[in-house]
């Protein structure tokens, strides 16, 4: 029994350094490229899976194809000779038929050798297209810009962009507080032009308000002249009915009962 145990046991560790020494493994989202120390890099790509080689002969090279985040920065010139530092987020992955190619011309690590290469390539050229205040106000059609020929330079390296952006725009400090200063300087200077279309507001209701009063003090003349004493006393009864009104909603006014109060005096003065 002990006999059958050793036996087993050492068939579990060969088994062991056979999968660890001929079989290598890809996970998913990778792929494999395998090198032969006799015929140079070998066709095709490994995908997710098992697969064999021959210990010393045969080196794996891994690569990951899916997308992966690389952060650029650069600082470069304006069109209006402004200092301008731009950090750019990539979101790329290499074409999986091409994987052979890259680490032909490239090698495993073409992330870190041609993405800032390009990159400060193609922000050098654009943001020279634009002035320091068009980078800010149309922040978003240079995005896009530098996305479009930034992926047509990576597909040049047989890489794709899925997105492009930038994260960070930044300028001197004196440039800063220039753009600062020319802000407040138009918030005053609207600020000012809504105080002075308000005052003219207001002269011109004024205008209105008076002309008003003067129709109607012409037309309340002409219908006194016109009707007599009738439209001074019926003047008199609406002002004595307000007055009224007035005092008895008035906590501190008592009426006392009679007519020991005369309050309209039609005939006379009141």
């Amino acid at each position: 029994m002990l006999n059958r145990m050793g036996k087993a046991g050492g068939a579990i560790v060969l088994s062991g350094l056979f999968l660890n020494n001929f079989i290598f493994v890809v996970d998913g989202g990778e792929r494999a490229l395998k090198m032969d120390a006799l015929r140079g890099l070998q066709p095709g790509t490994y995908g997710e899976g098992m697969h064999f080689r021959i210990p010393i002969i045969h080196k794996i090279i891994k690569f990951e194809v899916r997308s992966r985040v690389n952060l650029v920065a650069a600082e470069t010139g304006t069109k209006d000779l402004q200092t301008v530092s731009i950090a750019l987020r990539l979101l790329f992955r290499p074409q999986e038929d091409k994987l052979s190619e890259i680490y032909n011309n490239t090698g495993a690590d073409y992330d870190k050798r041609i993405l800032p290469s390009i990159s400060n390539e193609v922000l050098k050229s654009i943001v020279a297209q634009y002035n320091a205040e068009q980078l800010i106000s149309q922040r978003e059609k240079v995005s896009k810009e530098i996305r479009e020929v930034l992926g047509k330079r990576a597909h040049e390296f047989n890489l794709i962009l899925d997105d492009v952006a930038i994260t960070d725009l930044q300028f001197s400090r004196e440039f800063a507080s220039a753009i600062e200063q020319k802000q407040v300087a138009q918030q005053r200077a609207e600020r000012a032009k809504f105080i002075v279309f308000k005052r003219e507001e207001e002269t011109k209701a004024n205008i209105l308000r008076a002309e008003g009063e003067a129709e109607a003090a012409t037309l309340i003349a002409d219908a006194m002249a016109d009707s007599g004493p009738g439209l001074v006393t019926m003047r008199k009864i609406e002002c004595a009915q307000h007055i009224a009104d007035t005092l008895k909603s008035s906590p501190n006014v008592t009426f006392l009962s009679g007519n020991t109060v005369n309050m309209l005096n039609l005939g006379g003065g009141m």
